[in-house]
């Protein structure tokens, strides 16, 4: 009897671009695609931290390069990917959050994580994807969304509206991109420790709310999506697309 073999993990000889990859869960993401193998873009804004991450990551063993890259700049983004892919993988992590009852949402707020959540985020993966399609060469895209992208919360509309977004074109890129052998994925965090959630964690009440509604009892670390993003970058997930992997500790369960 020939048993059926575990498809790798492995990343190895493959190029992947972390956009937000300086801190929190992109910086994550990187480290977990560089121990797997992955030759590691980490793209930030924040030309900055973006340097030390890239230190880190090569100290630790991995390949990793810099880019400066804001992808609210549509058109920069898109050179930036051109003269320096294609790129295998994409994990689009750059994130915004502005939080405030819907009653009082500012029409700069709204932009600015719209702006970064959806429309950085759509435009990078239609960069990326165009370079896999003119290399002919297969893919994983991966955009890291939120449980606050298959529920609501209080102060939460113009995040959640965005991270639903994202969704819709998850779904739709992965219908079209499929006869390319373009995976698009999403990964859907519950509370994860980072700097930019920091501020919620020093609301009791809202400190209580997330207890209650995580059936594990307890938030999240970025340790806690590292497996999940190199699962579907990985040949593991090679009939995975167009789907939303949940990492909330039973949120959405209700």
């Amino acid at each position: 009897m020939i048993l059926p073999r575990t498809p790798s993990f492995r990343l190895d000889g493959r190029r992947a671009l972390v956009a937000g990859g300086a801190s929190g869960i992109g910086l994550g993401a990187a480290a977990a695609l560089a121990e797997a193998g992955a030759e590691v873009m980490v793209a930030s804004r924040r030309g900055d931290v973006v340097g030390a991450a890239v230190e880190a990551l090569r100290q630790a063993g991995g390949k990793a390069e810099a880019m400066v890259l804001d992808v609210a700049d549509i058109e920069a983004a898109r050179a930036a990917v051109s003269a320096a892919g294609p790129f295998d993988i994409l994990v689009n992590s750059a994130g915004l959050a502005r939080h405030s009852p819907a009653t009082e949402t500012a029409p700069g707020d709204y932009d600015a994580v719209m702006g970064i959540n959806l429309r950085g985020a759509y435009f990078l993966a239609q960069s990326v994807a165009n370079g896999l399609i003119a290399a002919g060469k297969p893919g994983s895209i991966l955009t890291i969304s939120s449980q606050m992208a298959h529920v609501g919360g209080p102060e939460r509309a113009v995040y959640a509206a965005s991270k639903h977004g994202v969704e819709g074109f998850t779904k739709a890129m992965a219908i079209e991109w499929g006869r390319h052998r373009i995976r698009v994925n999403t990964i859907c965090p519950t509370f994860i420790r980072t700097p930019l959630t920091e501020p919620t964690f020093e609301r009791p009440e809202l400190v209580a709310w997330i207890k209650e509604k995580i059936k594990l009892g307890r938030t999240g670390e970025v340790e806690d999506i590292m497996g999940a993003v190199v699962f579907l970058a990985s040949d593991a997930a090679a009939l995975i697309t167009g789907t939303a992997l949940m990492v909330d500790g039973g949120w959405t369960a209700d």
